[in-house]
């Protein structure tokens, strides 16, 4: 059980860092324009009211999963999401600066509000419907997302590979999310061997189905 939490706690963490590489790049586009001492508040404000915002969307996201089936359509759609990772890259040049401090926080928390989505789902998934990893997680990743999301977003785009493990812990996650999926378990119990293997299996697929994607968009 210890171990289960520790690990949750962990892939919380690094969905926050994978899909919150962005995050930094709004922050900075909406605030850009005021005063050092403005924006550095904006930035404090902005990202406090987006992460309890998140909190709140994501708590209600876990009690939703235990929602019949919706384990399996969330694992389905975090599919798709981690397979988005890899072929599509955020365009953080539509955001616009804020030409005032709580113009510009509004901006952070409208923009974090929609580009977090996929991170509400993920995290939620990834808590196994214990809501207190979740708020957990969520502090903890605070200060990794304001103060190293810049430096990572750096290290993806040195480093594409850095993507495809990202992607690989999301694909991962999905498929422990459809494997605790309760109004299947009876076709688990049966093909025993599947349940073990899935979550690996969303990891070839995404990986395998991402490269193909990226390498035909490359030829055109």
């Amino acid at each position: 059980m210890i171990y289960e939490h520790i690990s949750s706690i962990f892939i919380i963490v690094g969905i926050d860092i994978i899909l919150g590489g962005d995050n930094a790049v709004v922050i900075a586009m909406a605030s850009r324009n005021l005063p050092e001492r403005q924006r550095n508040l904006a930035i404090v404000l902005g990202t406090a009211l987006a992460i309890i915002i998140r909190i709140i969307l994501t708590t209600t996201v876990v009690y939703l999963l235990k929602v019949p089936f919706l384990q399996l359509i969330g694992g389905i759609i975090l599919l798709f999401i981690s397979l988005k990772l890899l072929i599509e890259k955020e365009d953080a040049a539509v955001i616009k600066p804020g030409a005032t401090l709580w113009r510009a926080v509004q901006t952070i928390v409208t923009a974090d509000i929609v580009m977090g989505l996929d991170n509400v789902i993920a995290i939620a998934g990834a808590a196994h419907g214990n809501t207190s990893l979740v708020i957990f997680g969520f502090l903890l990743s605070v200060p990794i997302i304001i103060f190293g999301s810049k430096v990572i977003l750096h290290w993806i785009e040195r480093y594409p590979i850095l993507v495809y493990i990202g992607a690989s812990i999301l694909a991962y996650t999905s498929g422990k999310m459809m494997t605790n999926e309760q109004q299947i378990q009876h076709i688990y119990n049966q093909f025993t061997f599947f349940k073990s293997i899935l979550p690996v299996l969303t990891i070839i697929i995404v990986i395998l189905l991402g490269s193909l994607l990226n390498r035909r968009a490359r030829t055109h």
